[in-house]
């Protein structure tokens, strides 16, 4: 194998404040060294890693995270995203069960929830 992805890199003004966020997300907590006020952020159990730039976010994502709920349906995990923090971007949810919702987090990254496994009849 010649390489493994080390870290997915979120350029951000706050690097603790949207870690926080999406530590909630993946029920997980913001690296135990990481302190307020720190340029860079890591999450515990994943390869998230947020960076402080100066620059504010100006154009759509080129990349972004799609999410899977475990425990729960897709519309639930999107209400749970909203109360947290999240903002609805667009909804492409269809009346037969089908779509999904593109949400943002709370410095404007998008990303994606899907269906669950069980909706996707897949157990």
């Amino acid at each position: 194998m010649t390489s493994l992805i080390r870290h997915v890199t979120v350029d951000c003004a706050d690097p603790y404040k949207l870690a926080s966020f999406w530590a909630q997300v993946f029920d997980t907590t913001v690296h135990p060294e990481a302190e307020p006020g720190d340029g860079e952020v890591g999450l515990i159990d994943s390869q998230l890693l947020f960076i402080q730039v100066p620059e504010s976010k100006s154009v759509k994502n080129r990349v972004h995270i799609d999410l899977q709920p475990q425990d729960r349906t897709r519309d639930e995990e999107v209400e749970r995203l909203l109360a947290i923090g999240a903002a609805l971007v667009a909804d492409f949810r269809k009346s037969d069960g089908t779509g999904w919702a593109v949400l943002a987090d709370p410095e404007g990254n998008e990303f994606c929830v899907e269906r669950s496994r069980g909706e996707r009849g897949q157990g």
